[in-house]
């Protein structure tokens, strides 16, 4: 795993301030990817309060916010599992 892009996008996710963040790298089962190249494949399980009373769309839209940057070239794609506390 890239261990330098993952703490990057653990760091990223305190404005949520989660109770949970979970990380996967799954850039290996994309190898040969053209994405690969440029940027990683990852997997995010986060629960955050934030989350709460709020749909999919805007959930992954506030974890891509707090991502930034990162989403245009450590990250390729981001598969996102957002939950608020009462939902795990």
């Amino acid at each position: 795993m890239s261990s330098e892009t993952a703490e990057l996008l653990r760091q990223r996710m305190a404005v949520l301030e989660p109770s949970s963040v979970v990380i996967e790298d799954e850039s290996h089962r994309h190898a040969g990817h053209a994405g690969a190249k440029e940027g990683g494949h990852y997997k995010i399980t986060i629960v955050a309060a934030a989350f709460a009373g709020q749909n999919t769309v805007k959930r992954h839209q506030a974890v891509y916010a707090a991502a930034g940057d990162l989403m245009r070239g450590r990250i390729h794609a981001l598969g996102i599992r957002a939950f608020s506390p009462d939902e795990v």
